[in-house]
């Protein structure tokens, strides 16, 4: 019997009791009843009590041990940001995880051992056995590897228990982490732009060793993108001999000089090349220079003091060692001798006027 099935049985005992009592004098009862009555309110508890303990037993020997036996032993531990090597030096997984254990009997064993920290060395001995094979910007794909490396209880070195880890979270520094992020951004910067310089070498080497090796080949090439239009092509001539000439830092040969805009008067208007741009205005040369300069003094287009002065210039800059300019300007100034007409062989038709009145000396 518990103890509140025994004060309910001593609460209606009493109950009872005042009941009676209270009938007696209503009833005026002789006087012997009374202590007959106040008997039997006494060993009605007693009865009741003896009657529950039969009914029980006698309480068994395990149960009574339980009531003396000792706390049950928590059996887990809890782990919090430990620190654990990964594949990359000075970058650490923090781990955290539940730890869980089962002892093992071994006989004639009566060290005094410390459960919690055996099974705590031997899970963290697991995983970083792991870990340190593992690189860090992959911590979640970790973190689900020992989940399951660690979710049995496997023995520890000393075979006293059975360690596992429930609830395993492995997460980086903050700092460590925006690294990684900004070490992956310039990786991917890094490989475009390997992808682009490769992709600009490729062409520089396609226009420089093939299409512009030299105006024959620069010819071909553009008579392929024109669809075959071989008048196109003729037309553009001078223009791919001025481009091949400069990507060779070579001189026009002189059979296609007279190609040139330059020297038929005018620059034909034409689309730009579609794989490389359209060269850019010249600077003018030392010959447009002088042509200038011609025109400045009144000696114009068939004027033969302009071949006279053109003649006397270029025996000059010849003395100075400046063979390709004086080879242009003789092209472009002074014409061979055969194309002269009979008058400009004349000396007298060639004679430069006088402006300064008679050029001999008086005695």
């Amino acid at each position: 019997m518990t103890s509140g099935c025994k004060t309910t049985t001593v609460f209606l005992t009493i109950l009872c009791g005042l009941l009676l009592a209270i009938l007696g004098l209503t009833q005026e009862w002789p006087l012997w009843v009374w202590p007959v009555l106040v008997v039997l309110l006494a060993g009605a508890p007693a009865a009741a009590f003896r009657i529950a303990a039969a009914r029980r037993g006698a309480v068994p020997a395990v149960f009574e041990e339980q009531w003396t036996a000792p706390p049950v032993e928590r059996r887990e531990h809890q782990v919090s940001r430990v620190a654990l090597p990964s594949q990359w030096e000075d970058y650490d997984f923090l781990f955290s995880a539940t730890v869980r254990w089962h002892p093992v009997a071994v006989p004639g064993d009566d060290l005094v051992l410390s459960p919690s920290g055996l099974a705590v060395d031997a899970v963290l001995d697991r995983a970083r056995a792991i870990t340190e094979q593992r690189g860090p910007d992959r911590a979640s794909l970790v973190e689900h590897e020992l989940n399951g490396a660690l979710g049995r209880l496997c023995p520890d070195r000393t075979g006293n228990l059975q360690a596992m880890a429930e609830n395993v979270t492995l997460v980086l520094r903050e700092t460590d982490q925006e690294r990684l992020e900004k070490l992956a951004e310039v990786r991917k910067d890094k490989a475009v732009w390997e992808h682009q310089r490769k992709y600009e070498q490729s062409r520089r080497e396609y226009l420089g060793d093939d299409v512009l090796k030299d105006t024959g080949s620069a010819v071909v090439w553009w008579l392929a993108k024109n669809d075959d239009h071989i008048e196109k092509t003729v037309g553009d001539l001078g223009l791919l001999a001025q481009l091949t000439s400069a990507a060779n830092d070579t001189e026009v040969p002189r059979r296609l000089r007279d190609l040139l805009p330059e020297q038929a008067g005018e620059r034909p208007v034409v689309e730009p090349l579609e794989d490389f741009p359209a060269p850019s205005e010249a600077e003018p040369s030392a010959a447009d220079h002088f042509g200038a300069f011609l025109e400045s003094l009144g000696l114009t287009e068939g004027d033969v003091r302009r071949g006279l002065v053109a003649q006397q210039v270029v025996d000059i800059v010849k003395s100075q060692d400046c063979g390709d300019t004086a080879e242009e300007l003789r092209d472009r100034f002074d014409p061979p001798v055969g194309d002269l007409t009979e008058d400009e062989e004349s000396p007298d038709a060639g004679d430069p006027p006088d402006d300064t009145g008679d050029a001999t000396p008086h005695g």
